[in-house]
């Protein structure tokens, strides 16, 4: 089989955090782009600069600490949006301009309110003016899968004449099905009278649940990239998922004749990292990266799986990172074990005084678990305290009571001096937060309130996730303790230094593709 290269262009960090709360902070984004590259992605779309300043500075970090994927940044197809992402972009190894406009006619009238040879002009004119700041120019036709099929020919074609090398179709709205989608690419690639001299890419959306489905669909039929992210997260109801588009291709070799340089071993990881950093939980029975999506349990199954894993099994679950769950460190481990232990998991941090942080949180659940899985110290990476957190906890002292409303007492290091607080609630969560926010007195909502277990037992680390929302600004806290009121307090306590730290940063921003 002749094997081509299929791109992978993962927009976790644009697109992903267009999912309503999971809004990151620039640590948080660099930490997913670190993973990403580990991971062997072709092309990590960093942001959107122009929308925010913490996108563009989000873009400009990344662009100097990622040396072997290619970072893009989304810019509309206006001139300063085209600047301000070529500046993000500067010290950027091997930096792409992703570019767009939209082509259908709802769009064209309703939005743009532009005839449909004034988006010609306007396309072509972006396109050109990306080509001062570098080669790599990306062009998207936003809302292709509704567009007229002769104009989107007709922009595509003049997209490539003017210097674009990539083109990017998306299904804006995921209002495609698989075999309409495939036969769009087929259609496109054959009418575009240059259409050799380009990629095609495409970029699903998962409204009606088709965005893999319509994906594989466009590669069958001539697409060589596909825009995804970890976990399937983006607007809405999702982008196509990475690790469902990577592993089916690998585990269909009979049906595509390409394949991706994913390094397949960091998907579980990564998967999981990003889950924690958004709080976006991902489901049991989730393809690939779903607790269930090993496991066995019919007794005709499990049968069959000991005689010869390939009766029950595609792939191997080695393949993506999962291990079995046994002990590999505990309380008597010393710091060489453990970091090596986080070397071989990818999750090194960047400085001296990160590490002795970690090593001491490891340390202080080993005490309190008898069995410490890699999932426990990927958490614990993915939870750490904000950097130079304003507030810290310091104390808890939670009572429960048949017949009598339980009461806590917190004290919070607070600027550096510490503060507490006495309160009531419906619960010992409620009773904590009530206590919290008589402290900081922050007038915040609570959106979501999420707990989850990390690995089985009953000893297990409880990881709780919280939203909380200001002046309609959204921010996710985490938090993991075997205490699971004291990972609701810590989860709490990381929302609210978010908040009180970058009031403004967390606000959703809309891209359209």
């Amino acid at each position: 089989m002749n094997d081509r290269k299929l791109i992978i262009f993962d927009t976790t960090l644009r697109d992903g955090e267009q999912s309503p709360g999971a809004s990151m902070d620039i640590d948080e984004k660099i930490q997913i782009a670190i993973a990403l590259e580990s991971l062997r992605v072709d092309v990590i779309e960093a942001g959107f600069p122009i929308a925010s300043k913490g996108d563009y500075k989000a873009v400009t970090e990344i662009s100097k600490l990622i040396k072997s994927s290619t970072v893009c940044a989304l810019a509309r197809a206006l001139d300063k949006d085209i600047s301000v992402a070529a500046d993000a972009l500067k010290d950027a190894s091997n930096p792409r301009i992703h570019t767009f406009i939209a082509t259908s006619p709802i769009h064209m009238e309703k939005k743009l309110k532009m005839t449909p040879s004034k988006v010609i002009e306007t396309a072509t004119k972006a396109i050109t003016f990306a080509k001062t700041f570098t080669d790599d120019v990306e062009f998207s036709p936003e809302d292709a899968g509704r567009s007229d099929l002769k104009f989107l020919c007709e922009v595509i074609s003049a997209a490539i004449d003017s210097g674009a090398t990539t083109i990017n179709i998306p299904d804006t709205v995921g209002y495609n099905l698989p075999h309409q989608f495939g036969k769009l690419l087929d259609n496109i690639i054959k009418n575009v009278d240059n259409a050799d001299e380009a990629i095609f890419s495409v970029h699903c959306h998962n409204d009606l649940g088709l965005a893999v489905a319509n994906s594989l669909s466009a590669v069958i039929n001539g697409a060589r990239q596909v825009e995804c992210t970890i976990n399937g997260l983006g607007e809405r109801a999702g982008n196509a998922a990475l690790e469902e588009i990577v592993m089916t291709v690998r585990t269909r070799r009979d049906i595509f004749d390409c394949d991706t340089s994913i390094d397949t071993k960091n998907i579980l990881k990564t998967s999981r990292l990003v889950s924690g950093i958004t709080g976006f939980p991902v489901q049991p029975n989730k393809a690939i990266v779903g607790k269930n999506a090993f496991a066995h349990e019919s007794g005709i199954h499990q049968d069959g799986i000991i005689k010869s894993r390939e009766t029950y099994e595609i792939m191997r679950a080695e393949d993506i990172g999962l291990v079995s769950n046994s002990l590999v460190l505990g309380k008597h481990s010393g710091r060489n074990a453990f970091k090596q232990k986080v070397e071989d998991l990818n999750i090194m941090p960047k400085t001296t005084s990160e590490f002795d942080d970690l090593f001491y949180r490891f340390k202080d659940l080993a005490d309190k678990k008898h069995e410490i899985f890699d999932e426990d110290i990927i958490n614990l990476v993915s939870n750490m305290i904000v950097k130079h957190s304003s507030i810290n906890f310091d104390y808890m002292n939670v009572n429960t009571e048949s017949g009598k409303k339980p009461n806590a007492h917190l004290i919070l290091n607070v600027d550096g001096k510490l503060k507490e607080a006495k309160s009531e609630g419906d619960g010992a969560v409620d009773a904590a937060f009530n206590a919290i926010e008589k402290i900081i007195q922050s007038k915040s909502e609570l959106l979501l309130y999420s707990v989850n277990n990390i690995t089985s037992g009953t000893d297990a680390q409880g990881e709780v996730t919280v939203r909380i929302s200001k002046n309609s600004t959204v921010y996710n806290g985490h938090g993991a303790d075997t205490d699971i009121v004291k990972a609701s307090v810590l989860a709490l306590i990381n929302a609210l230094n978010k908040l009180k730290e970058n009031p403004n940063s967390n606000l959703l921003k809309k891209s359209g593709i």
